[in-house]
This record gives structure tokens, C-alpha cells and sequence, in this order.
């Protein structure tokens, strides 16, 4: 049996989401939790892996079983062995041809930028706290740049190990509530460091250091040394993973049981 699970965590305290030889993983708490709850080793493969330091509300995870649970007996048994800040959030059967990374057809990543004087001691693990006042107009300006398919070298880690660079953005936008800038991205996949790379360079081009086409600039150089400063990680959230109609999952991590 192959089940699906929605998973929601606080990566604060974790080495990323990969087991790790040293320190923890996202990964290895939730194998540890379904292992006790099946009776045998588990392990799960999951849509996108997050660095140290990033937040998931909407990770998707599937592991195949033997064991007979229902869908209330995994997501109850796994919580109940879980630390506080992972948690999983839906449980659903799928057939054996649903893989939670290879099957998925879009991301969706936000990033949370407080823009204030003062920093915030209730969000600092949440958000990342930029002082100086920052053009909205400007930044949008740039992100629209990157819309469509691309060559995103510019944009991407140095030690990334993806056999290509081409990605595609259908969604970038930024909205601002009072002091609070989010950062929407949306894309068929991200490199490493991608969305933290481009963050970097909206703000450096909403602080007026550069122009909006800088942005353009660094997508055509594929040279990641002409981009702006890596965004820290703890802004970064992973909120949504779509897939195909057919496979019925639900969209909404609060969605109930089915």
C-alpha cells in the first residue's frame, strides 16, 4: 500500500529536511514516528527538500507499507510520536504510480521579509528583518523579469547538483501589509538556493542599490557571482505542492480526512 501524507514543520532546529550523518533531518523524525506506527521501517520520499533553517506548511510525503491502518490511525500514531514542531497534517491511500516528487506539477514557496526599524522577537525565526525602507514598486518590477522559462544559473547554489537549470516561474508576486513583504513564488521546481537567491536581489534592488533590470541582467549571465546576497533561510516557507486532479489529494492542509 502506498500512502500520502501532508506534512507541516518548523524547521528552526533541523539540519534541512534530508537525514543527516550529523545533526537531524525533518526527514528522520517523521520515519522514526511512521516506523513506530507501521511496526517496520519506513521510509519517505518528499516533494522538495528544504535547507536548514526552512519552514513547510504544505511538504507532501508518500511511503510505501504493508502494514493495515486507517487513514485516522496513521495521522494520530505519527503525531503522537512526533516532536512539537512537525507535524503531519492529511492522510490519504494512492495507487502505486503516485510519487510525491516526480508527480507533482508546481511548488509554491513564500518568503516573509518584516520591513521596520525595529526587529520583532516574536518572528525571528519566521521572517527576515530588513531595517532599511524598501520600493515595492521596484522589486515587482524586477520579479516580473523572471516570469516564464528560464536558464536560472544566476539564480541558483553553487554546489546545486541538478542536471539542468531550466525552470519555470508561472507566479511571482509581492503584496505588502503593513511592515510585512511576502514573497509568492511559484514554479514547475527550484533549484538549490533559488528562491533565496532571488530575494536577495529584490531587496538589493528595493533598497535602490540597483535598478529593477539588474534582475534581467543576472538572468542572462547564468553566472550566479553577478547576483545580489542569499536571503537567510528562516524567511522561507514551503506552502503548497500541486499535482494531477487524478490522484484527489487535498489542497488545503486543514482538509479533512477522507
Amino acid at each position: 500500500m502506498r500512502i500520502a501524507l501532508g506534512i507541516e514543520y518548523d524547521g528552526t532546529a533541523y539540519n534541512g529536511w534530508q537525514r543527516q550523518r550529523t545533526g537531524v533531518g525533518v526527514q528522520e523524525r517523521i520515519e522514526q514516528a511512521l516506523s513506530k506506527v507501521a511496526n517496520e521501517p519506513v521510509e519517505i520520499i518528499c516533494a522538495g527538500r528544504t535547507d536548514t533553517g526552512v519552514h513547510a506548511s504544505g511538504q507532501v510525503v508518500h511511503f510505501d507499507t504493508k502494514s493495515e491502518r486507517s487513514s485516522r490511525g496513521w495521522l494520530l500514531g505519527a503525531n503522537s510520536n512526533l516532536p512539537d514542531d512537525v507535524n503531519v497534517t492529511w492522510v490519504q491511500p494512492v495507487s502505486d504510480n503516485f510519487h510525491a516528487r516526480f508527480s507533482a506539477v508546481a511548488r509554491s514557496y513564500r518568503y516573509l521579509i518584516l520591513n521596520r526599524f525595529e526587529r520583532s522577537a516574536l518572528h525571528r525565526n519566521r521572517a527576515w528583518w530588513v531595517y532599511d525602507a524598501l520600493d515595492l514598486d521596484s522589486m515587482q518590477e524586477a520579479a516580473t523579469f523572471l516570469l516564464g522559462e528560464h536558464d536560472f544559473s544566476g539564480f541558483r547554489a553553487a554546489a546545486c547538483q541538478a542536471s539542468t537549470a531550466v525552470r519555470k516561474i508561472s507566479h511571482i508576486s509581492l503584496t505588502q501589509r503593513g511592515p510585512w513583504i511576502e514573497l509568492e513564488v511559484t514554479a514547475n521546481a527550484f533549484l538549490q538556493h533559488m528562491v533565496r537567491n532571488i530575494t536577495g536581489t529584490l531587496v538589493t534592488i528595493g533598497r535602490g542599490d540597483e535598478l529593477p533590470a539588474w534582475a534581467a541582467e543576472i538572468l542572462a549571465s547564468r553566472d550566479r557571482k553577478m547576483g545580489g546576497i542569499a536571503a537567510p533561510p528562516h524567511g522561507l516557507t514551503l506552502v503548497s505542492v500541486a499535482y494531477p486532479e487524478e490522484f484527489d489529494l487535498p489542497a488545503d492542509p486543514n482538509t479533512k480526512l477522507r
